[in-house]
């Protein structure tokens, strides 16, 4: 009955948090928390996650949001994000020496070399030890806690934290200048640390992460180690003693070498994902993996690094279980050596090589014919490999759903026929400057896999608007990027708008024959379009815009940069029509002073001498 509040009248707190929980998105909760002060108070306890960007202070922003939200169990903090404080917030810190903001900053001190903050811009824009306390005191259910380049903080603070958030699971600390007795007070109080990342925390030692892996040895699952120069082998010896349990490791230094990785490997048995790229570590380091870690799915190796085909040859014949590999400019790595893990690693059902230039069709036939189950090849600069290689990957990976090919000057059109033919089940298919595959190819995709609805044909120059018909007449594309195809123009773009009505994304940059037709045939048929970029299409006009967006309203960005048949009447068409903009990207010149202030922040600019 009009007039009369049945829900909050009937309904306990309880249901109505249950019903707020199960809404699929974030705008239809915070429509629900405008409702009344008891829906915006219930609302409130269904957030578990908050991100805090560097606008503003985050040290307030962290104080205001916990007394708030106080069932969050996870915080991200990135400084190098910019997130807006809302207006009521920002008015807070302008309301005397004894508000909120004041307090904080005048709070703060620098622990690094004990000076006052309080004059310095920057420091208000970075979280500090003040923040970290502040969270520890708001949040102590925190579960998750990612605090990503906050150079401010430092052990005074984690230390502060890890004594309140006793149940603090997963820590990302990258480009912290934490020290050793921070880490050690998180593996003393945190027991049940499973994940830790350490990536570009410069301040740490052998010191503080052995103390950590004593206190949190049993629960540790997952740790990361980039760029800490004072990390070594003695941190992974004492890894291996302590952390019987890890799952996961990821090492990026030159200070390890063979000494630790050898010790996780007989220490860490369960290990299941191995990443490398240490420049110091040779065979031994991965045979001891071959013969200790049987558990391993998850092989990369990156840059540089001195394994050869012995090293793969002892993956191969240990890891049975191997489902993911990666070699990346692993130079001494042949034919020869990706064999061994085909024969070896039959489960096998990711492999990227990229830039592996010994590698070449004789190493790929070999993963075509043992590797049955492979569902995802990517090919990244390999010169070596030519048709017959993807040609037995058709033949004998019927289940491939995604294939990436860049900068492969040897693979052309006979090849992408077989995969065709053969990887009928084929969903994502992204190829970048392939100058050998032109129309048949691409035909032949259209006509074979009807589950294709990821395609990207970067600057391959031979594809023309013949192989864009044949996929509009056989797949109904969401994700569809076209950029440098100076063959393609309004006849295959009008046939991808007709066959997709499901297209969310579109990158149809530099193509110099597009033009108004192609965007009305976009408007009237892809009203899920989110996403276009028509940078350098200069036969694309203001009339051409206005028909795009007349239907496409959920249109979040677009690019349209050197579109010299544009002016400033059709930036303002995109920003007026579309009420979801989030962004524009345009030259300066021709934006309005009344659609740059009816737009505000969603215009960004690309400055170009005129």
């Amino acid at each position: 009955m009009k007039g009369h509040d049945w829900i909050n009248t009937c309904l306990p707190d309880e249901l109505i948090v249950e019903i707020f929980r199960r809404l699929d998105s974030k705008s239809s909760r915070d429509s629900c928390s405008l409702v009344c002060n008891r829906w915006l108070r219930l609302e409130r306890l269904t957030r578990s996650s908050i991100r805090i960007g560097a606008t503003g202070s985050p040290d307030l922003f962290v104080q205001l949001l916990a007394s708030r939200f106080s069932n969050v169990t996870a915080v991200h903090i990135d400084e190098r994000l910019s997130i807006s404080l809302p207006v009521q917030l920002g008015r807070r810190r302008v309301t005397g020496e004894n508000s909120p903001a004041s307090s904080l900053k005048l709070r703060y001190v620098n622990h690094k070399n004990g000076s006052s903050s309080e004059d310095s811009d920057f420091d208000s824009l970075c979280l500090s030890d003040t923040g970290l306390a502040a969270l520890a005191d708001g949040f102590p259910k925190l579960e998750k806690l990612r605090l990503i380049w906050c150079s401010n903080v430092t052990s005074h603070g984690l230390s502060s934290l890890a004594w309140k958030c006793v149940y603090l699971k997963a820590l990302d600390l990258q480009g912290c200048y934490v020290g050793d007795q921070g880490l050690a007070a998180v593996g003393q109080c945190c027991k049940q640390l499973e994940d830790l990342n350490l990536r570009f925390c410069e301040g740490l030692t052998d010191k503080g992460l052995v103390e950590l892996a004593i206190g949190v040895g049993k629960s540790l699952k997952s740790l990361g180690v980039a760029a800490c120069a004072k990390i070594t082998d003695i941190s992974m010896e004492a890894v291996a003693s302590h952390c019987g349990s890890l799952e996961t490791l990821s090492l990026d230094s030159e200070f390890i070498h063979n000494q630790g990785v050898l010790a996780v490997a007989k220490g860490c048995p369960y290990l299941k994902s191995l990443k490398l790229q240490c420049i110091n570590l040779t065979d031994d380091a991965l045979k001891a993996v071959g013969v200790s870690c049987l558990s391993l799915e998850l092989l990369a190796l990156y840059s540089f690094q001195r394994f050869t085909d012995k090293g793969l040859r002892a993956i191969g014949k240990g890891c049975k279980k191997l489902k993911n590999l990666t070699l990346s400019d692993c130079y001494f790595l042949s034919d020869k050596g990706l064999e061994a893990i085909a024969i070896g690693c039959k489960e096998l059902t990711h492999l990227e090589v990229n830039g592996c230039h010994n590698i070449g069709t004789l190493g790929l036939e070999s993963v075509g014919k043992s590797c049955q189950h492979l569902s995802e090849l990517a090919l990244l600069y390999c010169q070596r490999i030519g048709d017959l290689g993807l040609l037995q990957v058709g033949k004998g990976c019927q289940f491939l759903q995604a294939l990436h090919l860049v900068d492969c000057s040897s693979i052309g059109d006979e090849a992408m026929c077989g995969i065709a033919a053969g990887c009928t089940n084929l969903k994502k298919l992204h190829i970048r400057r392939c100058y050998e595959i032109g129309n048949k190819g691409i035909i032949a995709v259209g006509d074979n896999c009807k589950s294709l609805t990821d395609l990207s044909i970067r600057f391959c120059d031979r594809v023309g608007d013949g192989a864009l018909i044949a996929i509009a007449e056989g797949c109904s594309l969401h994700y569809l990027n076209v950029s440098g195809c100076h063959q393609i123009g309004d006849a295959g773009l009008i046939a991808v708008a007709r066959g997709s009505p499901q297209l969310c994304y579109l990158d149809v940059s530099v193509l110099q024959t597009l033009g108004d037709m192609a965007m009305a045939e976009l408007g009237e048929n892809c009203p899920l379009l989110k996403e276009i970029v028509i940078s350098h299409c200069r036969q694309i006009t203001d009339v051409g815009l206005a028909h795009l967006v007349k239907s496409c309203t959920l249109l979040e960005s677009c690019h349209m940069v050197y579109c010299s048949s544009i002016t400033s009447a059709g930036v303002a068409t995109v920003v007026s029509s579309c009420p979801n903009i989030k962004k524009v990207l345009v030259e300066k010149w021709k934006v309005s002073q009344r659609t740059e202030r009816r737009a505000g922040s969603v215009i960004s600019y690309l400055c170009v001498d005129l």
